[in-house]
């Protein structure tokens, strides 16, 4: 009787552990931004179209248009989705990416340690560093980023340009999402000093606008920068699509291609070799 008791007892226990084996948990796979915008095939991109040659409108036919729009384009095809663009002003791009209004951002928007605790970045498409447009008369009295001290630089609150020119004493004058002509028409006046900013975008805006007789100071190149596509923090899957377009467009000479259409023949996507000045950036 016993052993029977036994045999029922193991063939018990032999029946729950092989029903143990044969559950599987199933755990359900996280969607990502990548799936999000695969689903609907549309990549939603944060610009300005005020920023010449970035992004911008043409005066024909008031398409946007620029380096960085063109980018994200390509980049959208090659991932094989439509793009959509959302124009905004720069301080109103980030918390667009946070509160997931948009997927990217494209506006010549430099990448800095900072933003990359809150954010993802692709590979660089630009390299660039930081110029001060001036009164051509007389520099606007700058000479040394000591002379910022009780300057008024004109920018956008927000960027790394401002946060400079505040550091060094000036006073920051911000404006909405106006155009180029704007910010060097106040310089002009002398309702503004100074524009600390993207060397290339500057020395275009000086080329297209020479009315205004300003010029970029010759002897205050400072802070090597590179620009990138910027995305919500996490966003992997969607960053490294991206790079491999991006990848791809730096191989075949797109890339290239497209800085010389929109930076009058200069290659931004190669580093510069230039002298720079040392500037403390917190």
């Amino acid at each position: 009787m016993k052993k029977y008791g036994f045999i029922y007892l193991l063939s018990f226990i032999l029946l729950v552990a092989l029903a143990g084996c044969g559950q599987t948990t199933t755990k359900k796979k996280t969607t990502t931004a990548w799936d999000k915008i695969k689903n609907k095939g549309t990549l939603v991109v944060a610009t300005s179209g005020t920023l010449y040659p970035t992004s911008y409108h043409e005066d024909k036919t008031n398409n946007l248009t620029g380096y960085d729009v063109e980018v994200a384009k390509e980049v959208a095809k090659r991932l094989h989705l439509k793009v959509q663009f959302k124009e905004m002003g720069f301080d109103g791009m980030l918390p667009s990416l946070e509160s997931g209004m948009v997927d990217l951002a494209a506006n010549d928007i430099g990448v800095t340690k900072e933003r990359e605790k809150s954010f993802d970045f692709s590979k660089p498409y630009k390299f660039s560093f930081g110029s001060m447009l001036v009164r051509k008369a007389d520099q606007s009295g700058i000479h040394s980023f000591a002379d910022l001290k009780g300057k008024k630089a004109a920018g956008a609150a927000t960027s790394i340009f401002s946060e400079i020119a505040k550091q060094n004493g000036a006073q920051i004058v911000t404006y909405g999402n106006v155009a180029n002509d704007v910010y060097l028409r106040d310089v002009a006046l002398g309702r503004t000093d100074v524009i600390l900013n993207d060397y290339y975008l500057q020395s275009i805006a000086v080329k297209m606008m020479p009315q205004f007789n300003l010029e970029i100071n010759p002897n205050l190149f400072y802070m090597p920068s590179y620009s990138a596509l910027v995305t919500k923090k996490g966003n992997n899957e969607l960053i490294s699509k991206v790079n491999s377009a991006l990848d791809e467009m730096k191989k075949d000479g797109t890339l290239s291609k497209l800085s010389k259409e929109f930076f009058v023949g200069m290659d931004v996507t190669k580093k510069p070799n230039v002298k720079f000045v040392n500037v403390n950036v917190k």
